[in-house]
């Protein structure tokens, strides 16, 4: 059938299901360089998650008269790590598996907002420590307090859903506007400004774009309520680091729950040195069930794809 190129990895079940269907499986990560070059030329497909970058010259570079890609699956919701314009340039399919991982990265948001308001990493490592530092460490509810939410598809709906269980009082702003009825009793607000001028706590939870490049910056971080917390589970281009690092300096923003970076696996060393920023390393859907979901999906849209030549999750 094909002869597909995994450069981020995948389980050997999953591997094993694309053989028995007849596909070959390349499993090896492949360097920005080496997809420059053509080190993709002899491939039918590709499949990667967020470590694989696929910009524009990466793409063409895996494409000639002879052949190349015809079939790039994102094992994951987040697309921006592939130029789809010049994908569908060239005439190659892209697909995601969206829904995949929402549980897991709507509770892992919910476990930044707790980690933050009650002191669970600051308390871990002081005890560590030898410090007992119940006095220091007094915290607060989530009950009660305004959150704010970038977006309100499947992620931002589930982290909605669980925090106004909480007591949580829920605002939003979305690009397409959504009946504030229908949806849990959220706001729904016009602007940026007055969404993060009422966010006690707000999640980044929209896809990345370039409206949404560092859409966390100097000036938007003084429409936030002093002491307000910020949790980013979507891509690290949102937020401007040198900005937030000042704010939590200043103590204008309490506290940041980070689990995506610019140019990661590298991360601004300066939130090394804040006591209330609380760094993970990319975990959002590290979960044995969702990395489940997602190798089954992608396998679902490869064998579509090469049995029909389209796919349902197809997003370009």
């Amino acid at each position: 059938m094909a002869r597909i190129a995994v450069t981020d990895g995948m389980s050997d079940e999953a591997v094993e299901i694309l053989e028995n269907a007849g596909h070959e499986v390349v499993l090896r990560h492949h360097e920005p360089e080496e997809i420059a070059n053509g080190s993709l030329l002899g491939f039918d497909a590709v499949v990667i998650r967020s470590a694989t970058k696929l910009p524009s010259e990466q793409i063409s570079a895996s494409v000639n008269d002879s052949g190349g890609i015809r079939f790039i699956g994102r094992a994951g919701v987040g697309i921006d790590n592939i130029d789809l314009d010049t994908a569908t340039k060239h005439g190659i399919v892209v697909c995601n598996t969206p829904g995949a991982s929402t549980k897991s990265v709507v509770e892992l948001t919910i476990g930044h907002l707790i980690a933050s308001t009650r002191h669970i990493a600051t308390g871990d490592r002081k005890l560590r420590k030898g410090e007992w530092a119940k006095k220091e460490l007094r915290g607060s509810e989530i009950g009660g307090k305004r959150l704010g939410l970038i977006g309100f598809g499947r992620i931002s709906r589930g982290v909605a859903k669980i925090a106004s269980a909480f007591g949580m009082e829920i605002h939003y702003r979305n690009r397409s506007r959504l009946s504030p009825e229908k949806e849990m009793g959220a706001k729904y607000h016009e602007d940026l400004k007055s969404l993060f001028s009422v966010s006690d706590v707000l999640s980044i939870c929209c896809p990345a774009t370039k409206e949404t490049k560092d859409i966390i910056n100097k000036e938007t971080l003084e429409y936030f309520p002093t002491g307000a917390i910020i949790t980013n589970v979507a891509r690290g281009d949102m937020i401007d680091d040198e900005a937030m690092v000042q704010a939590l300096v200043s103590r204008k923003i309490y506290a940041v729950g980070l689990d995506v970076y610019k140019g990661e696996p590298k991360i601004h060393p300066e939130y090394l040195k804040q006591p209330t920023a609380f760094i993970l390393p990319h975990l959002g859907s590290a979960t044995k069930k969702t990395r489940t979901a997602m190798a089954d999906l992608a396998i679902d849209n490869i064998n579509e794809f090469f049995e029909t030549g389209t796919s349902k999750n197809k997003v370009n």
